[in-house]
């Protein structure tokens, strides 16, 4: 056993119904790829699912690896709220931890509230709730592991966090999954929060093209200027899936692309070859 498929997700709200309002249709080409990503996911029997976000605990210069018992989180418009709770595998967890600690990575557990039981809960952000409303609700309902990554360390340290969690999931007798939740370039229209760049959409082409390509590698030696000009918050998120992609030979398929706002939306799933 061990990580059996992987994906790269958005997690703008909008692409859950009850939180789109009056943009329900704009995002309905993301929501269809959520749900054929859901589906493929089924079809898996997934018994745990690994999330990276990048919207949970930013700590500086150190990769989080969440060991609460529990998460939970909501999400809520001024007509209709979502609500989720999910117990977490805490045993891979504690592994990956024990695991990247003795590989001299910079990284630490975090546990919430109590040391144990209900009440060890963490908060979940939107970039692990979102893709989780999806992929979550299917039965028996799947444990998680959360993992936050640092945009302050080498990027090669994501990377081999990626080749460690593959390496303690395939000692697992669990079906997992990776998702690396990523909205893509924030900069495509001057009305939003981060304004117009050009970079936008050459970086949303460059991650298209590389998922086609069965080569995200080729995203870890982009350009600075390139990144920051397009605000992504994935490259981190898809280091993680690269490292995965060395121990667990995978084929990626891009399921849908959309850029109905400011940020970019991709949806690719990847199997095993």
């Amino acid at each position: 056993m061990g990580i059996t498929f992987a994906c790269i997700v958005p997690h703008g709200a909008e692409i859950i119904p009850q939180l789109a309002g009056n943009e329900v249709e704009a995002f309905s080409k993301t929501r269809q790829g959520m749900e054929k990503i859901a589906s493929l996911m089924k079809t898996q029997k997934i018994e745990t699912i690994i999330i990276a976000t990048p919207h949970n605990l930013r700590l500086e210069g150190t990769i989080g690896i969440i060991t609460t018992e529990f998460a939970e989180g909501s999400l809520q418009t001024d007509a209709e709220s979502v609500k989720m709770r999910f117990h977490c595998n805490r045993p891979l967890a504690r592994e990956i931890l024990h695991q990247a600690k003795k590989s001299k990575l910079p990284i630490v557990g975090v546990n919430y509230g109590t040391n144990e039981g209900p009440s060890s809960c963490m908060p979940i952000d939107w970039g692990t709730l979102i893709p989780l409303w999806f992929f979550g609700t299917q039965f028996p309902r799947p444990r998680i592991v959360i993992v936050t990554p640092s945009r302050e360390i080498p990027i090669e340290n994501l990377e081999k966090l990626g080749s460690l969690i593959a390496q303690v999931a395939r000692k697992s007798n669990e079906k997992i999954a990776f998702v690396a939740s990523a909205d893509q370039a924030h900069t495509h229209d001057s009305k939003g929060p981060y304004g117009f760049h050009s970079a936008s959409t050459k970086f949303d082409n460059l991650v298209k093209k590389a998922v086609e390509k069965n080569n995200i590698g080729m995203l870890l030696h982009l350009e600075q200027q390139l990144i920051e000009n397009a605000k992504p918050d994935s490259l981190w998120q898809i280091a993680i899936l690269y490292g995965i992609l060395h121990q667990v030979p995978m084929k990626g398929k891009l399921i849908s692309y959309q850029a109905p706002t400011y940020f970019g939306m991709l949806c690719a799933a990847y199997t095993l070859s």
